[in-house]
């Protein structure tokens, strides 16, 4: 059965009938997200982050990861997600005089520890979203604002990480494309997480790699899917990891490269 999403514009609540693994695989503003039921497994360049019912987590924006969402045995997946989008977070900074004071890093995603107002506020929240069919867009940035000054009295500590609203840097563009081809993410992605605008990023890469990244991305994701194949993964297994999204545009395009179908491929 197809994913049922009720799409609100700063509040998700999701519920998938079968594994899911869609989406693009960039994280553009801070979410703070509940797991009501199901798990859901996600992975960046480093980590591999599991969240199981009853679980909150915070995901950082300008991230890029990897979902899979599963949901348990004749059940539902469902979580609730608030995007902390940056406008709100910058009229909260102003009116409370909430700055950063020093630059964090860490995960793409983290556990936040079960706390009862979490819990009550989630609680409350679906319990809207349940029966309200149409947004209340009003009412949804108060419920953010709330969620913010929640975070910041259960995890003050999370203040230099919300209000940090510096954009990425310039850093090494063969390095950070090397790291991250396999995320299936938009080339204006690309190039803003490299600190540069989609022209100079094209010229950039085209003076690294000698080629489009366009050109670059496709032939790269195709070598890595062909090493995985042949080490005994399915194409199946593949196609979504090396960056594809449809694995019948997968087998089409590994063919029309390597003269085989990934399903025809030896195993070493």
């Amino acid at each position: 059965m197809n994913p049922k999403t009720n799409i609100k514009p700063k509040i998700l609540y999701s519920c998938y009938y079968s594994r899911s693994r869609e989406g693009e695989h960039f994280i553009p503003e801070h979410v703070f997200s509940y797991q009501i039921s199901g798990e859901m497994i996600a992975s960046d360049n480093k980590n591999t982050f599991h969240s199981k019912p009853g679980d909150f987590r915070f995901s950082r924006r300008n991230h890029l990861a990897k979902f899979i969402k599963i949901p348990p045995e004749g059940g539902e997946f469902k979580t609730i997600s608030l995007f902390l989008d940056q406008e709100i977070l910058r009229e909260i900074s102003k009116e409370y005089s909430y700055t950063a004071t020093k630059k964090v890093n860490s995960e793409a995603m983290f556990s936040l520890a079960p706390n009862l107002l979490y819990q009550s506020f989630m609680e409350s929240l679906l319990s809207y979203l349940e029966v309200e069919e149409e947004s209340n867009e009003t009412l949804f940035n108060l419920k953010i604002k709330e969620a913010v000054h929640l975070l910041l009295k259960v995890n003050p500590e999370l203040k230099d990480i919300l209000f940090d609203f510096n954009e990425p840097g310039k850093i090494d563009l063969e390095a950070f494309m090397n790291k991250n081809f396999h995320f299936n993410v938009q080339m204006q992605r690309f190039a803003y997480l490299t600190g540069r605008s989609l022209a100079t990023f094209k010229r950039d890469f085209q003076k690294i790699f000698q080629e489009t990244p366009g050109k670059w991305l496709l032939n790269k994701r195709l070598q890595e899917a062909y090493y995985l194949i042949s080490q005994g993964k399915l194409p199946s297994e593949v196609y979504i990891g090396v960056g594809f999204e449809d694995l019948s545009h997968f087998s089409f395009t590994f063919k029309k490269k390597f003269g085989i179908a990934p399903s025809s491929l030896k195993h070493k």
